[in-house]
């Protein structure tokens, strides 16, 4: 599997992104997770990594293990043998949630586990640990499925980006802010680094429908996440669920074809349908 042939398939349907891989009867960023993202046949699973204490990687999101295993402590501080030795909770974690079989997973695990099946989003939750996670993805073979990314938001973001990241040729998506004043700067620092993908968040859609075909002509994958809590006003999963045309039809339309979200099946089902419905548009003719 290659990451950049995959995004840049001019037949490809809109990429489905499943977040924290399959939770939702499992515990989130589990191999249990992974490989439930894997039997659903999802193009993209995003996971969480941080650095141990001995310089490993695990899969977590948060700065503790509170939420998914009940423990006051921050995985910075702890080695890569008592890591993957806890046990996490179920689903999204917390005291409502029974205590699982699956461990905490180390990166090794999960690169074994993906290698060649299913393209992977990492979320490296300190800037500075990027640079050590391309070199141990370029160590196990797979630097070519996942991807790494970072807010591009100023000139030094840039120049830590392609002294840091771009240089390895990697798949690397940047992060872009339309709702900040400076979104017009941070628009052409992509198109000076011209990524593989941009991620990009707004404060009115009609944003993004103004430069989608600068994206298009430069090559730039349009990424888009519509989780609760942190998706661009009015477009998140809850709302998709409602009136899935308004919500992620719009960002279809709009030139997104990258979707991260909680609700993978009833994207994918939504996409079939409006495929379904061109098909026989174009039958008709």
């Amino acid at each position: 599997m290659n990451y950049f042939d995959y995004m840049t398939d001019p037949d490809r349907q809109c990429a489905i992104v499943a977040h924290r891989g399959v939770w939702q009867d499992a515990p989130e960023n589990s191999l249990l997770s992974i490989q439930r993202a894997i039997d659903a046949g999802y193009d993209v699973v995003e996971i969480d990594v941080r650095r141990t204490l001995d310089g490993e990687f695990v899969l977590l999101h948060d700065d503790t293990l509170e939420r998914m295993a009940g423990l006051n402590s921050e995985p910075e501080h702890l080695t890569l043998e008592e890591l993957t030795s806890i046990a996490l909770r179920n689903r999204d974690g917390g005291p409502d949630n029974a205590v699982t079989d699956q461990k905490l997973p180390s990166l090794r695990d999960v690169f074994e586990l993906t290698r060649d099946k299913i393209l992977i989003h990492l979320d490296i939750k300190h800037r500075h640990v990027i640079p050590e996670v391309v070199a141990y993805a370029q160590k196990m073979g797979v630097d070519q499925q996942v991807d790494f990314w970072a807010d591009l938001k100023t000139e030094d973001d840039l120049i830590w980006i392609k002294d840091n990241i771009a240089f390895h040729d990697v798949p690397f998506i940047a992060r872009t802010h339309l709702e900040h004043d400076a979104a017009d700067e941070q628009v052409e620092l992509v198109f000076r680094l011209k990524p593989l993908i941009c991620e990009v968040s707004f404060k009115d859609i009609a944003q993004v429908e103004a430069i989608r075909q600068r994206f298009h002509d430069a090559g730039i994958t349009l990424w888009v996440n519509t989780l609760d809590g942190v998706a661009s006003p009015g477009f998140t999963d809850t709302a998709a669920l409602k009136n899935p045309d308004a919500i992620w039809g719009r960002l279809l339309r709009a030139g997104f074809s990258a979707v991260q979200t909680d609700e993978m099946e009833k994207l994918r089902a939504y996409v079939a349908g409006q495929q379904a419905a061109t098909a026989r548009t174009r039958a008709s003719v």
